[in-house]
């Protein structure tokens, strides 16, 4: 039988139950991502990215027997992409991390300055023009 991440979470937040027989399936570095994301289990869950040394099945066990019976919901942490930050990408065709980095330097004048050098024009400007010549 094929366990999903919900069925782990599951087994962890609300239902208790032992899915210890499956543990081969377990992925701790994805249940220690997950649990971080609730404000009463940040603490087991820095404590579990602490020992990642450990058994999976003692992780396992320290998360179904240490975190109280709730439900818990939130929303996958994702990375948040900005404007300023493709548009340093696509101007000196760095990676997500330079481009963080040299955000924090420039300010927004040299922002608008790079917009205005990327700027490739819409089709609708293309099609007025031409329409007008003939």
């Amino acid at each position: 039988m094929s366990l999903k991440l919900s069925d782990w979470l599951n087994s962890i937040n609300s239902n208790k139950n032992d899915l210890s027989e499956n543990i081969s399936e377990y992925s701790p570095f994805i249940i220690n991502k997950c649990m971080s994301g609730y404000i009463d289990t940040l603490m087991q869950s820095n404590e579990m990215n602490r020992y990642h040394f450990l058994d999976k099945d003692i992780q396992y066990q320290y998360y179904l027997y240490g975190v109280r019976k709730k439900k818990r919901f939130s929303p996958w942490l994702k990375s948040i992409r900005s404007d300023r930050i493709s548009i340093i990408k696509e101007y000196y065709n760095y990676s997500d991390r330079k481009a963080k980095i040299v955000s924090e330097i420039l300010s927004d004048s040299n922002i608008e300055s790079i917009k205005k050098i990327l700027y490739k024009g819409g089709s609708t400007t293309i099609h007025k023009e031409l329409s007008s010549s003939f």
